[in-house]
């Protein structure tokens, strides 16, 4: 496809990966809400900065009311909660034949689908570790699977090109028939993060940490038998080993599942969450209802109750609403709470 990309949600992940697109020729346009950043970006480019890379490129953006045309390809990279607003927004800048790839966490597929059309919608998983850090300035601080696929699992031209853009940002991205499959697997990822964030600690420190792998094990559990119960055959990645957390798994296949996740996470420069820095840095609310919520919500449609995940959720609103208190007796007060 030729013409201009657009990056709608230039944080983290979209401004990371829409600079390494600019800077490889592609006409990139970036979208986002705050207008310090846009104005930044206009102004002296996107800046990105850490142990991989350090690089300004110049770059085109503007706020979401000031999009001019429609477009072809617009990659969405927007908080999961803020997704249904987006596509609203975006839907009458998207072309007839063009498409949306959610470069998101969580199911946001669904929700796009619903506003766009399913044909319009193409699955995308990325686990880079990233951070806004002021405007203008982004840090990429490691490496992470990314993938993409059709939402009915098929191979077709407009995924290979997508597959050829996103190569020219990290090299071993990769197409699937199983998108499905590896957004569940990031959905239980994910939640560990989340019981991670609920400490000071990093990471890779938190998940090392063993008083807390029986939490670990049925917050992952939970998840990964919520995807079973779907139909979905969840995927791997990054250390994350579905067979781990099946109900029988036996103990040493989870260690050394959480061993992996520590390896993965302590080469990173980002060593905390985007869900820690909500929490934070930042003090304001984060996806844990769209990402993690949705968990307990489609469980619950096919009879699965997760009880591990629903406190998780409520900790979380915990610490958001300031009952709670951000370090390791808040994660070992869950701990309790579900019996772990």
């Amino acid at each position: 496809m030729t013409g201009t990309t657009v990056i709608w949600g230039a944080g983290a992940v979209g401004g990371t990966l829409g600079a390494y697109l600019a800077r490889a020729g592609e006409d990139i346009l970036f979208v986002d809400n705050v207008p310090e950043h846009v104005a930044a970006i206009n102004r002296s480019g996107l800046t990105i900065e850490g142990p991989i890379d350090n690089f300004t490129v110049a770059a085109k953006a503007c706020l979401p009311t000031d999009v001019p045309g429609r477009f072809g390809r617009i990659i969405l990279a927007v908080k999961a909660q803020h997704t249904v607003a987006a596509s609203a927004a975006l839907e009458p800048h998207l072309a007839d034949d063009g498409y949306v790839v959610s470069a998101q966490n969580g199911l946001n597929e669904i929700a796009i689908a619903r506003q766009v059309g399913e044909a319009r919608t193409m699955g995308c998983f990325v686990n880079y570790g990233a951070d806004y850090l002021e405007p203008g300035r982004i840090i990429y601080g490691g490496y992470g699977a990314v993938v993409l696929g059709e939402l009915d699992g098929s191979s077709t031209p407009r995924l290979a090109d997508t597959l050829t853009l996103f190569r020219k940002f990290e090299a071993r991205a990769i197409a699937t028939d199983n998108i499905w499959g590896y957004l569940w697997g990031k959905l239980g990822y994910g939640a560990l993060l989340f019981a991670t964030a609920l400490t000071n600690r990093s990471i890779a420190d938190a998940l090392a940490e063993p008083r807390w792998k029986p939490i670990f094990r049925k917050i992952g559990t939970e998840a990964m038998q919520a995807a079973r119960a779907r139909k979905v055959r969840a995927e791997g990645f990054n250390g994350f080993d579905v067979a781990a957390f099946a109900p029988d798994a036996p103990d040493a296949a989870v260690q050394a599942s959480l061993d992996a996740m520590v390896a993965h996470n302590a080469k990173s420069a980002k060593t905390h969450s985007g869900i820690w820095r909500d929490l934070a840095v930042r003090k304001r609310k984060t996806e844990v209802d769209a990402q993690i919520a949705i968990i307990a919500d489609l469980a619950k449609e096919v009879g699965v109750d997760t009880p591990a995940i629903r406190a998780l959720v409520a900790f979380v609103h915990d610490v958001e609403g300031g009952r709670r208190q951000m370090d390791d007796a808040t994660l070992d007060a869950l701990a309790v709470a579900v019996g772990a």
